[in-house]
């Protein structure tokens, strides 16, 4: 077992996309911290959190970091937003 901890921090949303993206700016900002893994980052409803859905795509690129785009974008991986 590592000596690591996970924080859970509940922040509501009214449904699964809402949620989605006030996940992906909670995870983007979080970059400032060198501890913040966002591309772990999942949602699930209130009534059942063993069901998680992706926030990122977290693919590794060739420079070694990690695609900060949507779970299921289209096109290729960056780790810039696209407009």
């Amino acid at each position: 077992m590592t000596q690591r901890y996970v924080i859970h921090l509940p922040i509501v949303a009214n449904d699964l996309p809402a949620a989605q993206r006030l996940a992906r700016v909670l995870g983007r900002w979080a970059l400032v911290l060198p501890q913040a893994e966002p591309g772990g980052t999942t949602v699930s409803t209130e009534d059942d959190q063993n069901l998680r859905h992706w926030v990122f795509c977290d693919a590794l690129l060739p420079s070694r970091r990690r695609c900060l785009l949507r779970a299921d974008h289209d096109g290729p991986c960056s780790r810039r937003l696209r407009r």
